[in-house]
């Protein structure tokens, strides 16, 4: 049997360097000088990819639509030493955006990485009662404001010879969430806009893949995990054990960003905890 063998101040088993090496854990900042956008970041799955990104060395720019939680952001981040700056940015602005895509070029002089991360919910219940106008603000956020967003960080990412753009979409996209419909519409449409994006822009060096997050604990899902009964009715529904959480959705938003996967385009990763996957 191997002993402990101290190493910088601690114990660790004498496989351990050798594991970190294999599994990738020494290569230390993948993107580093990137410049990253991320929207609807102050909070849940946004949050942590943006803090996942600065901690890969990337320059960060988080945004939402209320400054209160852009600065609350900031702060954190920034108090965790990494290189975050924030804006208010309604995605269904053209204003907005514009002013999102134009203050990073500013603090940073190009734009390498979007993650389209903002979406709505505001209907709760059978398909049969929404109203024109749900259909017409869940459409235009989730998915015309995300096509819009990649329209207006194109042309900078072309000066920068190249870039990554994820588009957050949402295991609703393959398998229902129940009385979400008009949301799960949104989100199976992100899935088209991702193989539609890739192959036209690929001749400018810039990959669109797409995340499917599955039920992850953030307040934007509260309604399917505050209440024990209904997580647990959802959790076999959906054949998963447990409820994700924020950070394992963020490490792959890194990986799909590096170099690591320059060779993956026009693909939906799915962390869903083994929700069946498939339209």
């Amino acid at each position: 049997m191997h002993k402990a063998r101290p190493l910088l101040g601690g114990w660790t088993l004498p496989w351990k360097s050798v594991r970190m090496a294999s599994s990738g854990m020494t290569r230390h900042n993948p993107l580093a000088n990137k410049v990253a956008l991320v929207t609807a970041s102050t909070d849940g799955i946004g949050f942590a990819i943006a803090r996942r990104l600065a901690q890969d060395g990337a320059h960060v720019v988080v945004s939402s639509r209320k400054q209160q939680n852009v600065d609350r952001a900031v702060a954190t981040l920034q108090g965790e030493g990494l290189s975050v700056t924030g804006i208010v940015c309604h995605v269904g602005k053209a204003e907005d955006r514009e002013r999102l895509v134009t203050t990073a070029v500013k603090l940073h002089q190009g734009i390498d990485i979007l993650v389209s991360n903002a979406a709505v919910n505001p209907f709760y219940g059978s398909l049969m009662d929404v109203t024109e106008e749900v259909w017409d603000k869940i459409l235009s956020i989730n998915v015309k404001a995300t096509a819009m967003m990649i329209k207006a960080v194109v042309p900078e990412m072309e000066k920068q010879g190249g870039g990554s753009v994820v588009i957050v979409g949402s295991i609703a996209g393959f398998t229902r969430f129940p009385f979400l419909g008009p949301y799960n519409v949104s989100k199976t449409a992100l899935l088209g806009l991702t193989k539609n994006f890739a192959p036209e822009l690929a001749s400018k060096n810039i990959r669109v893949n797409c995340l499917a997050p599955g039920l992850i604990k953030t307040r934007f899902s509260s309604m399917f995990w505050e209440d024990k009964s209904k997580e647990d009715i959802i959790k076999e529904l959906m054949h998963i054990t447990r409820l994700g959480e924020p950070e394992e959705c963020a490490g792959i938003v890194s990986f799909l960003c590096s170099k690591d996967a320059s060779y993956i385009n026009g693909e939906t990763v799915v962390v869903g905890g083994g929700t069946p996957s498939r339209l």
